[in-house]
């Protein structure tokens, strides 16, 4: 049973503090600009550190998409993760009863935040919406509200997913994708072949089918290709971490848009005619991919070719003003009202999947100001600074290394994708990576603008990184860790007198290091196995398979084998295999068991096949959606030597084929 946090401070108490109608001036120390979790972490940590704090928010809720939605986390690997950012995910763990949560309902986590500011007694201003920053030389002193509230403060930083602090300073930023030449890179710009969540069909972009000049469907857009490698302004797709259920006390209908039309949603029609036609099984899962928060709550996520993902809807987001922001958000909203719409009721799309949307709701205990949905937009990507240290592909591939760690990033290089065009005359997406990394340190300098720009600003969510870069970093976990960096550094700025570009990085380090903060990748924090293996098996790991096909290796996954696993991203279906042809040293009977990191959006029907010497070969069929993480093939009779064969095939699969390894157990 799960037990209930007990809410220390209430959003009423709050909304009361923050939005009192007058205008005010407030002095503070440290001025934290964005009420995210890593704005949390920052304004909580100065705080701690003894120094005054002010915390401003435009929305009416703190928490960014931790607590907007983002329910099961993107980890990348457990054991970078320290600090404040740790504790947080301990506190969600003591109210469900573990020792961690990582997967949590948005209302938890809100509580959770709200109460570690009234501990650490951090005013909260909400509905602040920034109008205007006043400098002396390269230092901010002040910034003033629209609401004609001001706030002055000796140091600021910017926690918010745009950076609108940081570019009102007159900070360098970046926006879009880099071209591969600028930095040296080859994941950053224009993607020649996109892979992941790519329609697996083919598809006829026009509004009559076969004919160009009848102009193309909706959700398409008009423009070629381009150069691979080049750059350009689009942005990674956002998209709402939508809270469902089944339950029906618990249980809101989700309602269409105000301008509902199905023909919106013709590309869709074709898609799942498409499959139908393949004989692809088809149900909502093919469209969404589900996240069991709690076992009757989800976190849903953007799946396959066309989902949750308004591709194209979000180019103007990061350099616009609110009122364009709220136009945006509102588009993305009834984008995907209406695709559940579509999905839903359309007599297009097979009955068993209507039926099965039907089955979900919003959840009412979530999200009570908006009706259940969400109170985050995903804002994946915006602004990112451009500062005298940018981190790049080459740190996420270990080729370059940051000496003045302030944080690891551990997740994959992970872009969704930018744009839907058409090629060679049929729908494609455009955009999509997902390459893995091992944990890598992120420089202390790509979070302070260059000196003559700004010497009492830091930007720990919308730090200097690169499109491919910062699809790596850009984590809740690693963004409530760069948050209490940035509000360290901060406070000794405040108290040695010092520029932000000029804070002491031994002292620095020495003070997260005493707090919790993991800021290397060593031995000790890598284990070489966190899957617990019988004792005598032999393991047969990913990296000591052979393979064919551009597998993608990840560290996603909370647990695995060795280093890491590999997926096929779900592409090139019948194309891709992994197999081994382990020595043994003595014939006998053993026990296969074929192991993988189980996720919603996995295919469920992987063949595995086991082939001995001098017999036909024998096929088991794996579901990796299930749990437990490890299939039992069976036991067999097998003879010494390298006479034994087992592959993984990616043949007719349905979801993403992942491949963790393999252990043989002999029996005694």
């Amino acid at each position: 049973m799960m037990k209930r946090f007990p809410l220390m401070i209430t959003f009423a108490a709050l909304l009361a503090l923050s939005l009192t109608g007058r205008a005010e001036v407030i002095e503070t120390d440290v001025l934290v600009f964005g009420g995210t979790a890593g704005g949390v972490s920052a304004a909580c940590t100065a705080a701690r550190l003894g120094k005054k704090v002010a915390l401003t928010e435009f929305s009416k809720h703190i928490g960014g998409m931790t607590s907007g939605g983002l329910g099961a986390t993107d980890i990348g690997n457990k054991a970078a993760i320290g600090g404040f950012s740790r504790a947080f995910y301990r506190d969600l763990g003591k109210h469900y009863g573990k020792d961690e949560a990582w997967t949590f309902e948005p209302h938890v986590a809100e509580q959770l935040l709200l109460a570690d500011l009234q501990a650490a007694k951090v005013p909260v201003f909400l509905g602040q919406r920034l109008a205007s920053v006043k400098k002396d030389g390269a230092r901010i002193v002040e910034i003033a509200m629209e609401n004609g509230n001001v706030f002055r403060a000796k140091s600021f930083i910017d926690a918010s997913y745009e950076g609108d602090l940081m570019a009102k300073a007159g900070v360098q930023y970046m926006v879009g994708r880099e071209a591969n030449s600028r930095f040296g890179e080859t994941l950053d710009g224009v993607c020649g072949a996109t892979r992941g969540h790519q329609f697996t069909f083919d598809v006829d972009p026009y509004v009559k089918p076969g004919d160009p000049s009848s102009g193309l469907l909706p959700l398409i857009q008009n423009e070629p290709l381009g150069e691979p490698g080049s750059g350009d302004r689009c942005v990674q797709a956002y998209n709402f971490r939508l809270c469902l259920t089944k339950i029906p006390e618990n249980r809101l209908p989700i309602a269409p848009p105000p301008d509902y039309d199905p023909k919106r949603y013709e590309l869709l029609a074709r898609l799942i005619e498409a499959r139908v036609k393949a004989g692809a099984k088809t149900s909502f899962s093919s469209f969404m991919n589900f996240s069991m928060v709690t076992p009757n709550k989800t976190d849903n996520n953007n799946s396959g070719a066309f989902s949750t993902d308004f591709i194209g809807g979000n180019y103007d987001y990061p350099d616009s003003d609110y009122a364009t922001r709220e136009r945006i958000w509102k588009e993305h909203e009834n984008y995907t009202r209406g695709f559940l719409t579509f999905l839903g009721s359309d007599p297009r799309v097979p009955q068993n999947v209507r039926d099965e949307v039907a089955s979900w709701g919003l959840c009412k205990d979530e999200f009570p100001d908006t009706g259940g949905w969400p109170y985050a937009l995903y804002v994946r990507e915006a602004r990112r600074m451009l500062s005298d240290y940018v981190m790049t592909e080459k740190n996420c591939r270990h080729l370059e290394k940051a000496q003045d760690s302030v944080a690891l990033g551990a997740y994959n290089m992970d872009s969704h994708n930018c744009r839907r065009i058409v090629q060679n005359g049929f729908v494609r997406n455009e955009g999509d990576v997902e390459v893995g990394v091992k944990p890598y340190p992120i420089s202390y300098r790509s979070i302070v603008p260059k000196a003559a720009e700004c010497e009492n600003l830091w930007a720990p969510v919308c730090l200097s990184a690169t499109h491919i870069a910062y699809g790596s970093i850009r984590m809740e976990p690693v963004f409530m860790i760069l948050g209490q960096s940035a509000a360290t550094a901060a406070v000794f700025a405040i108290e040695d007198n010092v520029t932000a570009q000029k804070v002491s990085y031994t002292k620095l380090r020495d003070q997260l290091l005493k707090d919790g903060q993991v800021l290397e990748w060593t031995a000790v924090n890598a284990p070489q196995s966190a899957l617990e293996i019988p004792k005598g098996a032999i393991v047969l790991d990913d990296d000591t398979a052979v393979k064919i096909g551009e597998w993608v290796p990840s560290t996603s996954s909370s647990s695995y084998l060795g280093q890491g696993y590999i997926h096929d991203a779900n592409a090139q279906k019948g194309g891709m295999s992994v197999s081994w042809t382990p020595e043994l040293a003595r014939a006998g009977e053993y026990e296969i068991v074929f192991v993988y990191p189980p996720n919603a959006d996995r295919a469920s029907n992987v063949p595995v096949s086991i082939e001995i010497a001098g017999s036909p070969a024998q096929t088991i069929i794996v579901d990796e959606k299930k749990r437990e993480g490890r299939r039992s093939l069976g036991k067999f009779s097998l003879p010494a030597g390298k006479k034994t064969t087992i592959t993984v095939s990616n043949k007719g699969t349905n979801g993403f084929v992942v491949v963790d390894g393999v252990f043989l157990l002999r029996s005694e």
